[in-house]
C-alpha cells in the first residue's frame, strides 16, 4: 500500500513525505518531479511553454505509472486530484491523506517561491490562494481518506498523525 498526500501547495506535503519515508523505510516519490523528470524541464518552464493543460496531461501519466507501485510515500502536486481518473490512479493502491492548511500559513510558507507560476494570472498572491483553495476544498475532501490539519502542528507530528490513522 501506498500512502498519498493531497492537498494545495504549502500544506506540507514534500516534507512530510520524506520524513514518512524515513520513519517507514520507504521510497519518497514527488508527481511534481516525476513531471519535471519527464519533460526535462522546470514546472514554470512546463506552463510557460506548453500551458497547465499539458503538465496536467504529465501529471496524469505519472499518477497511472504509480497506480502500479507499492510501498512508496507519494506527495502529489497541488492539482493532482483535479481530474478524477488521478484520483482512481492513486487510490488502487493507496490511501489518501488530505494535508490542510489556512490561507496565511500557505502565504508564509510559499510566499517566495518562485518554482510555483500563478494558477490564475491576475490575482494577488493573496487571492489567488483564497480562490483556489476554496474551488478545490470539495476535490480535496472527495478525494481524502483521512484529513490532517498541518497549520499548528511540526513536520513530525504531521508524519505521526498520518500513521496513527494507518
Amino acid at each position: 500500500m501506498n500512502i498519498v498526500l493531497i492537498g494545495y501547495r504549502g500544506t506540507g506535503k514534500s516534507t512530510v513525505a520524506k520524513v514518512l519515508a524515513a520513519r517507514l523505510g520507504r521510497e519518497a516519490v514527488s508527481t511534481d518531479a516525476l513531471v519535471v523528470k519527464r519533460a526535462n524541464l522546470s514546472i514554470p518552464e512546463i506552463v510557460q511553454q506548453h500551458g497547465w493543460e499539458y503538465f496536467r496531461d504529465l501529471e496524469s501519466q505519472v499518477c497511472k505509472d504509480l497506480s502500479g507501485k507499492d510501498g512508496l510515500v507519494i506527495d502529489t502536486g497541488g492539482g493532482a486530484v483535479l481530474r478524477p481518473e488521478n484520483v482512481a490512479a492513486l487510490k488502487v493502491n493507496g490511501r489518501l491523506f488530505w494535508l490542510t492548511a489556512d490561507v496565511r500559513t500557505i502565504q508564509a510558507r510559499i510566499g517566495r517561491d518562485r518554482q510555483r507560476p500563478s494558477l490564475t494570472g491576475t490575482k494577488s498572491f493573496i487571492e489567488e490562494i483564497a480562490e483556489v483553495l476554496a474551488e478545490r476544498r470539495p476535490t480535496y475532501e472527495a478525494a481524502a481518506d483521512h484529513t490532517v490539519a498541518t497549520d499548528s502542528l511540526s513536520v513530525p507530528a504531521v508524519a505521526e498523525a498520518i500513521l496513527a490513522q494507518l
